[in-house]
Parts: structure tokens; sequence; C-alpha cells
């Protein structure tokens, strides 16, 4: 992680959309944090330092099951928040969250803008409206998963994950999510390198045709959870 220094704080927070969620008063306390693609924003378990908030950039967010499986839950993007239900509940078990791609955030130390933030009249109605929204996606992903064949959330879930059109997510994570077996998913991904979708290049997938993947693609998995 590196702070950025050319970003000024105040120059952001003057700007819609941070303009109406965020108070003035954290703007001593905030900063501009860059992540390189696979740096972990948070590890699971630990008590996270900072709420973030995406300013650009794509990461993944992991859980750990009982049985020891490491689960892909899902991935956000620009104005979503990190650290969201922690700064409501202290003792909040946090999820591991990973870079998917380069990606810079609001940092807003957590143990000095907790009281500032929930005191907020506009910011808790932002963060109530976003954790509605946040609800009704995961609502929507379940019901996909049992309304769509699995090329269309295939599809959906690459367009997704993908970072400078190379797809390269772990079979076993992308199957668990999509609720699969792997060899359904290999027989799948097969099938769209075989259309001149997908170019095989080792261990990962460069997207040659996306605009048929976009047309097979539901639009439900890569909704952004926006303001």
């Amino acid at each position: 992680m590196k702070k950025n220094q050319q970003t000024t704080v105040e120059q952001l927070l003057a700007q819609p959309p941070l303009k109406t969620i965020f108070p003035e008063a954290i703007a001593k306390f905030a900063e501009v944090h860059d992540f390189e693609a696979g740096e972990f924003l948070n590890v699971e378990g630990d008590e996270p330092a900072y709420l973030y908030y995406i300013l650009s950039g794509k990461v993944k967010v992991y859980f750990t099951q009982s049985n020891g499986k490491v689960a892909l839950l899902h991935f956000l993007s620009a104005h979503s928040f990190i650290g969201d239900m922690e700064l409501l509940e202290a003792r909040y078990y946090s999820k591991g969250v990973q870079a998917s791609t380069a990606t810079r955030c609001l940092a807003l130390p957590t143990t000095y803008v907790r009281e500032l933030l929930l005191n907020d009249v506009a910011f808790l109605r932002h963060l109530a409206l976003y954790l509605s929204k946040k609800i009704m996606h995961n609502s929507a992903k379940m019901s996909q998963s049992l309304a769509y064949p699995l090329e269309n959330r295939l599809a959906e879930f690459i367009l997704m994950s993908e970072n400078d059109n190379i797809y390269q997510e772990k079979h076993t994570e992308a199957a668990e999510f999509l609720g699969v077996s792997y060899r359904h998913l290999l027989h799948v991904l097969a099938q769209f390198v075989a259309r001149g979708w997908l170019e095989k290049d080792g261990r990962s997938y460069i997207l040659r045709h996306k605009s048929a993947l976009q047309d097979m693609a539901t639009s439900i998995f890569a909704t952004a959870i926006t303001d």
C-alpha cells in the first residue's frame, strides 16, 4: 500500500459524490491509499484499521468456511465501502479483501472517524441505502443461480473479474462462487475457447471476443453496489 501524496483529500471531498456522503470534519483524518493488484487491503479476521471508500479499481472479498475452504464472496468496485460492517459493529468478524486491479481508496481511520460518521445524518442515510442495495444484490445473485444456465453466469463472472482483458481466477473459487462442479466449469470454459471468445494462455484466459461474452452475460452479477 502507498499513501498518495498528490491527490489532496480536500479536493476529493469537495467534489460529488463524496461531497454529499462525508462530513467536512473527516478531512483532517482522511488519506488516499493506492493498492497494486494482488495486494491485501484487509486480512481476514484482523480488525480493520480503516473504513475504505473505493475511488477506482476492483477488489475481491473472501471468507474462510468452517471446513477450511476459502470462498470468494463477491467483487466490489468504485463507490463501494470496505469495513462498513466493522464501523457499525466493532467486533464484527472481518472478511479478507484483496485488490483485483490497481485500486485507489479514500482511507478513514476507524478509531478517529467512527463517532463523527455515526452521528452524521447524511452519511448514515447514504450508508443505509448502500447496505439495502447490497442485500438486494445478494438476493438477486441467489435468484440468478436458479434462473440462468452456467454459460450465462460464467460469462458474467468473467466480465466481472477480468483485468485488462485477462481472466485468471482460480477454478476452485470460481466453481464455488457459481455453485457448480469443477468439471462443469472447465467444460463451459472449453466451449468458450472453442467459440473463439477466450484464448487459453497458461493458467489465464485472454478475452478475444468481449462483445460475445457481454451478449451471453446476464445483468445481475456485475451490477455494482453503488450509491
